[in-house]
This record gives structure tokens, sequence and C-alpha cells, in this order.
């Protein structure tokens, strides 16, 4: 089997069925499984896995075991040459995959590969491509200087190598995940992407950041950015440190002022609600009981329009465009600060987004 696509879940059902369906386009050419491991979800999302998704392996945890004790489960059940680590608020490329596997037979010692990851509103996720956080990179970060922490000497659209990348997409060959002994169990939620990017590189692989395809990662998801959120942070920058470098007085100090740093000027932030005055849906058919709950009555299209105007809401509908097409429009219009994006996926009877990274997307069901 050439690819195992490997997707942790915690309670996001309806991202989860769109990240699912986006995978199973991607996957229609290439000999691959998806692994979906629950960490034990009080909403739907196995019984969804079960119904919708029959030939998906679900492993369903008994009690939430944080990030890494879950993938560390799942890859051991993998069978393919190549992993994919894949959060469950994304929406991948159908050509994705198909990319990655001809850009890593041209790599000699290949480890970990990132793509151009977006958010909900379009724009370019920096932490897609990082610098190895020191204590000085990583205290920067925290106040809001964040030149140090990420890779911005490379394009968002280029390919070149990179110290580290983001466990919402990870793809690496699992003889290397073996080799390094995948993610640190001590890690349960932050850093263990950083951790694992570090080892690869240690060990004497090639990590790269690859910006010729894009994936939709809609953050506010899986992991809020809630007041806790720089606290945690530094919390498993401690455990890095302590592991990787020579502990010394300096350090500690270090973090211990960056916690209290995040504590003061890292407050939880509200999404500012952006007004919808025109609704434009890239679709061939919407059903009168979505065109109810919309905002606005909807302009329907069925080819995408460069005459989006300020203040409106873009749905897409994936029967009719193909993600590709879809980031390529959202980043597009991500120059305008007042569009946001919502998605309708083949046999979904609802439409989601997400509008900013501090707080949960919007599902409409119908």
């Amino acid at each position: 089997m050439k690819l195992s696509v490997v997707i942790l879940n915690y309670n996001v059902r309806y991202f989860l069925e769109v990240c699912l369906r986006s995978v199973e386009a991607a996957i229609a050419d290439i000999d691959a499984e998806i692994i979906v491991i629950d960490n034990h979800s009080s909403d739907d999302s196995c019984a969804m896995v079960k119904q919708l998704f029959p030939s998906v392996h679900l492993i369903e945890n008994k009690e939430n075991s944080g990030f890494s004790k879950g993938n560390n489960k799942a890859v051991a059940q993998a069978k393919g040459e190549y992993l994919c680590i894949l959060n469950p608020d994304t929406i991948v490329s159908e050509d994705s995959f198909v990319k990655l596997l001809d850009f890593s037979a041209e790599q000699e010692d290949l480890g970990i590969v990132g793509c151009q990851l977006i958010d909900g509103r379009g724009q370019f996720l920096p932490e897609s491509k990082r610098h190895i956080p020191t204590p000085k990179v990583a205290f920067q970060k925290v106040i809001g200087r964040t030149d140090a922490y990420y890779a911005n000497h490379l394009q968002t659209d280029a390919i070149g190598p990179v110290a580290i990348l983001v466990g919402a997409f990870m793809w690496m060959k699992r003889a290397v995940y073996q080799e390094v002994g995948g993610f640190d169990e001590a890690y349960f939620m932050y850093g263990e992407d950083i951790d694992l990017s570090y080892k690869v590189k240690n060990a004497g692989y090639h990590n790269f950041y690859y910006g010729a395809t894009s994936v939709i990662h809609f953050k506010g998801e899986s992991t809020l950015k809630d007041a806790q959120y720089a606290k945690r942070f530094y919390g498993a920058m401690q455990i890095f440190y302590k592991k990787h470098f020579k502990k010394h007085v300096f350090m500690s100090v270090m973090v211990w002022l960056g916690i209290k740093m995040a504590q003061l000027m890292r407050p939880q932030s509200k999404a500012a609600s952006i007004p919808v005055r025109h609704v434009y849906a890239y679709t061939q058919h919407l059903v009168p009981a979505l065109i109810e709950q919309l905002p606005q009555s909807p302009h329907v299209l069925e080819q995408i329009t460069s005459q989006v105007k300020n203040e409106s809401m873009v749905v897409y509908d994936f029967k009719l465009l193909k993600p590709s097409a879809v980031m390529t429009d959202m980043k597009r219009n991500a120059k305008q600060d007042t569009i946001v994006f919502r998605f309708l996926s083949k046999n979904c009877k609802f439409i989601l987004g997400s509008d900013s990274a501090s707080s949960r997307g919007e599902v409409l069901r119908f």
C-alpha cells in the first residue's frame, strides 16, 4: 500500500465529514487507506463515520489520550509506505497527495513535508513553515515578534528546506516515523509537531515546505486559541527544551517569563462579526431549505467570478468545483477583508466555514 492518511478526531463531526470527502477524492487513483482515530468524542462522529464511510478504518478510544498517543496508536496499524498526519478540520486539494508522491520520489533522505495551509478566510497560515524555536525565538513569538519564528525567507508558493512543520498536515515515510519513535507522548497537545520535526532533522533527514499545493485548515475547531493557549504552548516548549537542550537557569527564567507575559498579553480574543450584504453561491442547484437560512438571497452562479463585492458570503459547492480552484479563489478574495466563505460538500445536508482562529466555526444544517 502506498499511503495511509491518519486523522485524529475530537468532537468535530461536521468538519470531519467534509475532510473525509476531500480525502476520498484525493486518493481516488492511489493505493491508500484512511484511518480515523477518535479520542472519545461526545458528538456522533463515530456513528457518522460508520454510516457514511464504511471503508474507513475507525479506531474508537475510550478516553481522550491526546494528540501524540492517538496518532501513534493509529500509525501502529497503518500499512502505507507514506503517512499523512492530517487534522480533521482540513480540506485537501484533489491533487495534494499525487503531487507529494511525485515530489517524494525525487528526494533522497526525505524527512517531513508540509504544504501551504490557508485558514477559513483564505489567509496563509505562517506556521506552515517554521524555524527551530530556541528559547529566544519562542519568547519573541509569544510577545508578537514572529519574524524569527516563521520561515519567511520562503515564499508561500515556494518549495524548499525548512526545519519545522505543523501537525495539521505532515507527510513522511512511515519508516522514518517509526525510526524516530513517532510523536513523543510526553506532549498532550501543542509542541509534538515541533519535537517530531526536530527529531527527524537530527536523524539526518531533510524536511521540506512544499508550497505547490494548498490545504484549508480551519484552526478554530480542533485547537481553540483561548486565553490558555500561550501558557500551554510554553508548557510544551518547556518539555522540548528539557529534552533537546541542556537545561540551565536562563532557559528556566525564559519559560517562566514567557508564561507570565502570555497571561498578560494574550487575552482571549473574540471574532469580529462581518456584515453580509451579498451572497454568491457557486453551484448548479441550491435547495430551498438552505436558501432560507442564508443571510441574503443568493446569486447562483456556475462559474467563479472576479466580481465579488465587499461584505459578501461566498458558498462553494464541491460537486461543481475542485478544491484547488476553490482555494485559488479564496486566496484572491482574501485580499479583501470583508468576504467570508462557506463550503457545501457532496451529499452533505449542511454548509460550514470558520471566520476566526479564536472561535468555533459555523455549521448551517438544512
